[in-house]
């Protein structure tokens, strides 16, 4: 044995498996972290008692997982969480499966059995890896001591490397128990995970010179320009290109939307003037979106006259859903920048004043007259009372479109919900999650019963750790979408979709937290004044119109200018 490898080995330091994944928790910065104790989780856990780490302890590992999910979207950071196995881990398997579709940098630590037990259906035994591959960027049990650092470092690596997504790794117990080496930190090198973060510098040219030549361009912005830190070099570029610029639901916030230029969301509940935008314009500059079912409507007939532009970090996103014209892969942020350095400013007058037009024809509306409490009304004064500054997060359904059309968000990270996989119970965790990693902001929850009713427990996550987080209820009584849907498709057929909620003041109250219930529209601006003024946790209950729908909509199967509802309030 040569005396560089006898001096290396000696260098290397040894632990218990426990105390490596400690430390290399350390070793990357991590401050809160969520999760749930079980057997053989112990002795990790153990060494967490001294750590010096914020563990968070949510009421169910869903609800968790969800927390460092909104935790890393709230700071752009590796949220982490941890489960025990067999059914804690595959607890947290819907909270992955939504970090996956919405791209979120997050680190699961799982416990398993040991590994003489594997396979053998010993108590708490779940095949982890194998149930999380396909909700996981990328997912690893280890079974050597030797490997334990090194799948640490890797997982927050790839998590935050590239297009971010959820990874996971499997500890079994005797690993955390086991002597394991903390080798030197090195550059990680993976064969064949290669990111290309500058565009091209042809396909940049390309897209400039078919941008100095549009005449109708838009801006179709996803949420990977928020993840790419992109947000002000996005309003640079569209404002010496003077291009107007449409949002995803995930992109909320990216650009400032009380700008002219803004034309809000697009999609099945986006705007007319940015559906309508998009169906006319001869040039479509796609950053950091995927092309969605929920944003282009019917494929064959989207941007009918366009060009399509399609900058993505990810190669494989390109030409994926939408035949594109001009491709450039790379970070979001370094070809913006990089785009704006060549192109030109166009002053696009006939342009603007037709968007304008489609603007002023149809903004968000809805009945204002009537008396019952319409949801729309609510989030409008909650804009007005917070000045448009809060963070929200949402759960999945009618209120998440009402929260992305009648609250303006004008900075990256203010909005937080799920997207992709459609996750209702999302928002209470994510609230929590998103208030442990901006303190200082007002946090609302802007929910629906149904999802409410799904991780409501969470409520006592929020009161043991005097987080005065805002629950901002729009209760229907129905599973609101699904309702939509059966009174437009099925001849108001609502098979299964009402329900019978508890009283939600008094059950928050019996958590601990506040309890406001408002039956009335006059009662509605009190209601969140005293909201916004608590603090500790609080629910404010709005007992709303029970069959408002979410307008305008394009019916699954048509195109993104065949809007349902645009005829309702000009006819009243």
């Amino acid at each position: 044995m040569s005396q560089s490898l006898t001096n290396a080995q000696s260098a290397t330091v040894h632990k218990p498996g426990s105390q490596v994944m400690v430390d290399m928790l350390l070793e990357h910065n991590v401050d809160t972290m969520f999760g749930y104790l079980g057997g053989v989780v112990l002795p990790f856990f153990d060494k967490l008692y001294d750590a010096p780490i914020n563990f968070i302890i949510p009421r169910h590992e869903q609800g968790g997982c969800h927390m460092a999910d909104a935790y890393a979207r709230a700071t752009g950071k590796v949220g982490v969480v941890v489960a025990t196995s067999g059914p804690g881990a595959t607890n947290l398997t819907t909270g992955l499966a939504t970090a996956m579709m919405d791209s979120t940098p997050l680190v699961a630590i799982s416990g398993q059995v040991r590994t003489d037990l594997i396979g053998n259906d010993a108590f708490q035994e779940a095949d982890t890896t194998g149930i999380t591959r396909p909700i996981t960027k990328h997912n690893v049990i280890v079974k050597n001591p030797n490997e334990l650092a090194q799948a640490f470092r890797e997982a927050f690596y790839i998590a935050q490397t590239g297009r971010p997504g959820p990874v996971l790794i499997d500890v079994p117990v005797d690993m955390q128990i086991a002597q394991c080496p903390i080798p030197p930190k090195e550059k990680i090198e993976l064969p064949g995970f290669r990111v290309r973060h500058q565009g091209h510098a042809r396909q940049i040219g390309t897209a400039v010179k078919a941008i100095n030549e549009a005449k109708r361009p838009v801006l179709y912005v996803g949420g990977g320009v928020i993840i790419s830190g992109a947000g002000q070099a996005l309003r640079d570029f569209a404002k010496k290109a003077n291009i107007p610029v449409t949002m995803t639901l995930m992109a909320l916030g990216a650009y400032d939307q009380t700008r002219p230029e803004s034309l809000d969301m697009l999609g099945m509940h986006g705007s007319a003037y940015a559906n309508y935008a998009v169906q006319n314009c001869d040039l479509l500059i796609s950053v950091g979106a995927r092309f969605d079912d929920r944003v282009t409507g019917a494929l064959t007939n989207f941007a009918p006259h366009a060009r399509v532009v399609h900058i993505d970090l990810d190669p494989s996103s390109i030409s994926k859903n939408v035949n594109v014209d001009i491709p450039v892969v790379g970070d979001a942020r370094q070809v913006l920048e990089a785009m704006a350095n060549e192109v030109e400013y166009r002053p696009r007058k006939d342009w603007f004043e037709q968007i304008a037009s489609w603007k002023a024809r149809h903004p968000f509306q809805y009945d204002r007259q009537t008396d019952v409490i319409k949801p729309q009304s609510v989030i409008e004064e909650l804009h007005r009372q917070t000045g448009g500054e809060a963070l929200i997060c949402t759960g999945v359904g009618q209120h998440q479109m009402w929260a992305a059309q009648f609250y303006k968000y004008h900075r990256p990270r203010q909005f937080i919900t799920s997207g992709g996989l459609g996750t209702m119970g999302f928002g209470l965790p994510a609230a929590i999650g998103a208030k442990l990693a901006c303190p200082d902001q007002t946090v609302i929850d802007i929910d629906g019963d149904s999802s409410f009713n799904m991780t409501l427990t969470e409520l006592s996550t929020a009161v043991m750790y005097e987080l005065p987080i805002k629950v901002c209820l729009l209760n229907n009584g129905f599973m609101g979408m699904v309702r939509q849907w059966q009174e437009l498709f099925y001849g108001r057929r609502y098979s299964k979709s009402s329900l019978k909620n508890p009283d939600f003041a008094r059950l928050a109250e019996a958590f601990g937290a506040v309890g406001i219930s408002v039956h009335k529209k006059e009662q509605v601006p009190a209601a969140i004044e005293q909201m916004l003024s608590e603090t500790r946790p609080v629910v404010a209950d709005f007992h709303v119109d029970p069959e408002e729908n979410v307008w305008p909509m394009v019916p699954a199967g048509k195109s993104l200018h065949e809007m349902d509802g645009l005829d309702i309030f000009e006819m009243a």
